[in-house]
């Protein structure tokens, strides 16, 4: 088991943090973040002088994932109405590809409802993804999370269309599912 942790990104690493998550425009994690929107991925320019202070440097709702020394991808939340702040939405990209299907998401996932508990005095959490993301409908299953809704066939990629699948987690779901170990 990898020692996982969450940190927020400081601007010493800035520069390394967008070489690995947006270096290579045809990452294989480009393929399963939501890629029916196709995002433009910045350039380090963009990224380097304007991006990275505004949104992602000592922010608490984007943390990069750490294995060790290393950084491996980034966990998010944002709020689906903001401004009210009443509905948090959470995602994570594992941007390396080399260790995925050793358990750093569900582990970097369960970090990171734990701290957004903290954070928040929130009574969900949601997680979004798409039918085709197999994985991630599974880390969601794994962590805890239950399937609310499947809204069909709204999500056109590759010349065919695929649900969005939305899931949930409640506070009280969780805190019991922590104090039964």
């Amino acid at each position: 088991m990898h020692k996982i942790r969450l940190d927020t990104l400081q601007p010493e690493q800035v520069a390394d943090f967008w070489q690995l998550a947006f270096a290579d425009p045809t990452s294989e994690w480009t393929k399963w973040n939501g890629p029916y929107f196709h995002d433009q991925l910045p350039s380090q320019a963009e990224f380097v002088e304007q991006i990275a202070s505004e949104s992602y440097i000592n922010q608490p709702f984007r943390q990069v994932i750490w294995v060790g020394q290393q950084m491996v991808g980034l966990v998010s939340a944002y709020y689906e109405d903001d401004p009210l702040k009443r509905w948090l939405d959470i995602g994570i990209v594992i941007y390396d590809q080399s260790i995925w299907h050793q358990g750093v998401g569900a582990q970097a996932l369960h970090l990171w409802v734990n701290q957004l508990w903290q954070l928040t005095d929130l009574p969900h959490l949601g997680l979004t993804t798409w039918s085709g993301n197999k994985r991630m409908i599974a880390l969601a299953e794994k962590v805890g999370f239950t399937r609310e809704a499947t809204i069909r066939k709204v999500r056109y990629w590759q010349d065919q269309y695929w649900d969005s699948v939305k899931y949930g987690l409640l506070r009280e779901e969780w805190l019991d599912k922590e104090n039964a170990y």
